[in-house]
């Protein structure tokens, strides 16, 4: 077993060397005999490891092998991460990982059911640590699918994070929530920007139920808090007027008949948006010469100093003073909004000047 070690310590200095040496020093190393056989050694081992990469894949089929193989796999993954972007002894092993799962029947059938599974414990404080642990192994090689350039097409064709969304409507602080929700929520944003979710939750919050109103609108929230998401609103004009305009529609409606659950969500997502520091556009649309002059006027422009334009009278004048009384945290993320867009001063009445 030392000597085993030994062989395979120094099959890893063999790799550095790879890595960082002249190309005169490693020929005089692979011209050594017991450098060939180390290497042939770990050749074998990873032989072995593929195989067994196989058959913890075909484990996940098993609910009694589920398991573990689940955090071998992740295993696996993590060792990749570590070793930056698979530079380890494993990096013959795992490139194909995401071809292998999804290609293999019943594999991503066993890692949706990993998610299902756990559903009913969304609404109720009584998800454990290693329930939690499971879902978020199944979520990781989930991940490893998705990213994949041979199988990330299929994946979200199959429209697979839809399974993800009930996640992101968890409530509890506890560690084992709170980890399967950060878990979620990365992919789910990523899926999110390939379809039109966008503009259906704005369709919602528009003309929706309350309940409706508020499930769309904490959809949006969650895509703003993203960096990528918040880029992605923010990218053009249009997209980003909309948004505010919807937003602002909502809140004048919540002053004849208040509701804390929704105007929350409404408050996060304008000081979000205030949290951008430039409005980022496409460049000459089709559009005629006026437009595009239009254009160049605008994207002068900060998203923040566009907010100052369109933000509701009702969100200053203390009209929802009474029932953010209890709420410390939304009043403190409204005070920020405020705050934030009023450091500028500029007259954005330019931009509908011209």
């Amino acid at each position: 077993m030392l000597a085993k070690r030994t062989r395979l310590h120094s099959m890893e200095e063999l790799n550095y060397s790879l890595r960082c040496h002249r190309p005169g020093r490693l020929a005089a190393a692979m011209a050594s005999s017991e450098i060939r056989e180390m290497a042939q050694s770990t050749e074998e081992q990873q032989y072995t490891d593929v195989n067994q990469v196989h058959q913890w894949i075909l484990d996940l089929i098993d609910p009694i092998k589920r398991e573990n193989a689940l955090l071998e796999l992740r295993k696996i993954l993590n060792l990749a991460i570590i070793a930056s972007d698979i530079c380890s002894k494993r990096r013959n092993v795992v490139p194909d990982l995401a071809v292998w799962l999804w290609y293999t029947s019943g594999s991503m059938a066993a890692l949706i059911l990993e998610l299902i599974t756990i559903y009913p414990t969304i609404t109720t404080p009584t998800l454990t640590v290693r329930q939690s642990n499971r879902a978020c192994n199944a979520l990781a090689l989930m991940q490893c699918v998705a990213s994949h350039r041979e199988t990330a097409i299929h994946f979200l064709a199959a429209h697979i994070p839809l399974f993800l969304f009930p996640f992101l409507h968890t409530t509890s602080e506890s560690r084992p929530y709170e980890f399967l929700r950060l878990t979620s929520l990365g992919e789910v944003i990523q899926f999110l920007l390939t379809t039109d979710i966008i503009s259906l939750c704005l369709q919602i919050m528009n003309t929706g139920t309350e309940l409706s109103k508020t499930v769309a609108t904490f959809i949006l929230q969650k895509v703003l808090l993203n960096d990528d998401g918040l880029a992605y609103v923010c990218r053009k004009y249009e997209c980003f007027l909309q948004v505010i305009m919807v937003l602002k529609k909502m809140v004048i409606q919540l002053a004849q008949q208040q509701s804390l659950r929704l105007l929350k969500h409404i408050i996060r997502c304008y000081n979000r948006l205030s949290e951008n520091p430039r409005l980022i556009l496409n460049p000459f649309p089709n559009s005629s010469n006026f437009e595009i002059f239009d254009q160049i006027i605008i994207s002068l422009f900060s998203a923040t100093q566009i907010l100052r334009q369109y933000i509701p009278d009702q969100l200053r004048d203390g009209t929802f003073n009474q029932i953010l009384q209890e709420d410390k945290l939304t009043r403190h993320w409204l005070t920020q909004l405020l705050k934030n867009i009023g450091k500028f001063h500029w007259n954005i009445l330019i931009i509908q000047t011209f």
